[in-house]
């Protein structure tokens, strides 16, 4: 499904115009899951943190049990490549993915001897700036490692994040604040959290039940040489209730301010401010 206009694909070592067909009825990728990808963005002909985007896509792969064919600087280049194709201001979603072709002689285990691989580029606008999330509870909660391949970004994984974005949009709400098998905040169904209390960042801690995605990494160093506290740490629905201001951190939308967690309202502060305008600096200077 597109999500965005104006796409452009990757596929079998050459661009082609639109949404091409890529994956066969007999794929393993598309009949038992064996699938990973990665999103980045491109904003204004900035791309922040192409490389670790390039490598977790790899990684994912050999976590998956699939074995990546392309190496981040080659992705890299195909990457710049493609964006040369927008004009200069626009917001283009950046979206690399491996499948399996084959399954091993038990049929559901992917094989190694052929991997699948496309780059798919469209345009999606950043969100207005004073756009904010919502959030509700859900009585759905993040797998751990022990279940699901937690530790890939996987196309596997996001039937449960559906169900719980379902949830949330018939209750009126945009997002959800999920919490892990034993009942801590680890992060909305989209994006990852963070919240502020009498001046100090806290996120949950990365305990191996979510992906602790890039953006989020990188707000965390950038807020502390900013010289705030940052802690990663165990949170719970109460901790959040408590705070003074709530956002989340992701590829699509970057920083965006929390202004409800069920019946508690926000603003946006001055650190989820702070945290947007120095992840935008850093931006222009590592482009």
């Amino acid at each position: 499904m597109a999500c965005g206009i104006n796409i452009r694909t990757y596929y079998e070592e050459r661009w082609h115009d639109g949404d091409v067909y890529i994956i066969r009825a007999a794929d393993h990728g598309a009949w038992l899951g064996s699938q990973v990808f990665d999103g980045l963005r491109s904003v204004g002909g900035l791309i922040p943190d192409i490389e670790p985007h390039c490598q977790r896509l790899n990684d994912s792969a050999i976590a998956m049990g699939i074995a990546p064919t392309m190496t981040a600087p080659a992705m890299i280049e195909i990457i710049r490549d493609g964006i040369a194709f927008y004009d200069a201001d626009a917001a283009v979603y950046i979206r690399p993915m491996y499948w399996a072709i084959d399954g091993d002689e038990m049929v559901i285990v992917p094989g190694h001897d052929r991997t699948g691989f496309s780059l798919c580029l469209e345009e999606i606008p950043m969100p207005p700036e004073d756009a904010a999330l919502t959030l509700c509870r859900t009585r759905y909660h993040r797998p751990t490692l022990a279940s699901a391949v937690v530790n890939a970004k996987a196309g596997c994984l996001y039937p449960n994040n559906a169900r719980m974005l379902r949830e949330a949009r018939s209750r009126g709400f945009s997002n959800v604040i999920a919490t892990d098998a034993l009942g801590n905040i680890a992060e909305t169904a989209t994006s990852n959290l963070f919240m502020v209390r009498d001046g100090v960042v806290m996120t949950p801690v990365a305990n191996g039940t979510f992906l602790a995605g890039i953006t989020r990494a990188r707000i965390i160093d950038l807020l502390r040489r900013d010289g705030h506290e940052v802690q990663e740490t165990v949170l719970s629905f109460e901790d959040f209730t408590a705070a003074d201001e709530v956002f989340s951190t992701g590829n699509l939308s970057k920083v965006m301010p929390v202004n409800r967690i069920e019946d508690t309202h926000y603003q946006t502060g001055p650190l989820t401010r702070r945290a947007r305008e120095i992840y935008w600096e850093w931006s222009r200077q590592n482009p």
